[in-house]
């Protein structure tokens, strides 16, 4: 048995036709946001990643004309900006819901509870993987690592960090999103719906009040390095060795020299100790 082009979901028809354009209103409100974004760079080619955050803001997903505009205003090709708008997960390609809900299901987050999240959140909004709800309020995602493995598992909506999560804390603010209570990140301002977001990426002030104020930060265990870089003391502590026995006493409070690790005992390299520079200690063969 055969399948045709068309079942296949091949088209041996038409070529696609041009993007239609924008409107004349909203294409001369574009225009002008556009110019002071492409004024920020010495290159306008620079501007693209913000100009496509623009147009996602438009519509809630960058759509053949948003990409067609960018290129315009740019100079570049179409294909260019497509390139661009499908690298990048950011970037929507098709409509989504006011609140863009990432489950992350990176090892940590997963083991500590994502991967159950995940699922329960798939039963409860009665979606999976990238859809969006009836109402057109909440897109569902898994994602990978939000880069605050130490607040695991995590929930992520319109890229505002939710921290500690359960099935149940998950479950419910999904509901408090689709009825339009107010819900604020466990670091950051309240919510805004993705349209808003978009813009405030695009490089445009964030009008809500307090919005600024309330900007998160990083928790302690993932600003250990940055302590140890800019040579302050850090509260954590050198683990011991793997089949050593724990050591008594006070906690040892390492230098900003010190290597830290959860893992492995400290070890000496060339650069701590001069007197044993790598490399090997015995010719080839022996």
């Amino acid at each position: 048995m055969t399948t045709s082009s068309s079942e296949r979901g091949v088209s041996l028809g038409m070529p696609e036709l041009p993007a239609p354009a924008y409107p004349d209103d909203v294409r001369t409100r574009l225009e002008t946001d556009a110019r002071e974004i492409i004024a920020r760079y010495p290159d306008s080619r620079s501007a693209l990643l913000p100009l496509l955050h623009l147009v996602q803001a438009e519509e809630g997903h960058v759509t053949r004309t948003g990409m067609r505009f960018c290129a315009d205003v740019l100079g570049l090709t179409t294909a260019e900006v497509t390139a661009v708008a499908t690298f990048y997960t950011m970037y929507r390609r098709r409509p989504s819901g006011d609140y863009q809900v990432g489950v992350c299901t990176n090892t940590l987050c997963a083991v500590m509870g994502g991967d159950a999240i995940f699922e329960e959140l798939q039963e409860h909004l009665g979606v999976g993987n990238g859809e969006t709800t009836g109402d057109g309020k909440v897109t569902l995602e898994h994602i990978e690592c939000n880069a605050a493995c130490d607040f695991a598992p995590v929930v992520m909506v319109n890229w505002e960090f939710f921290d500690n999560q359960t099935p149940a804390s998950a479950k419910s603010l999904v509901d408090d999103l689709r009825a339009g209570r107010p819900v604020t990140p466990t670091r950051g301002a309240r919510m805004c719906t993705f349209k808003e977001t978009a813009r405030v990426l695009a490089g445009f002030p964030d009008e809500r009040e307090g919005a600024v104020e309330s900007g998160g930060s990083a928790g302690p265990a993932s600003l250990v390095g940055l302590k140890l870089a800019k040579g302050e003391a850090s509260s954590a502590r050198v683990v011991h060795p793997r089949g050593e026995a724990a050591r008594t006493g006070a906690p040892h409070e390492p230098s900003p020299t010190e290597h830290l690790s959860s893992h492995d005992a400290p070890q000496d390299t060339s650069a701590s100790d001069p007197a044993h520079p790598a490399g090997p200690t015995a010719e080839e063969g022996e």
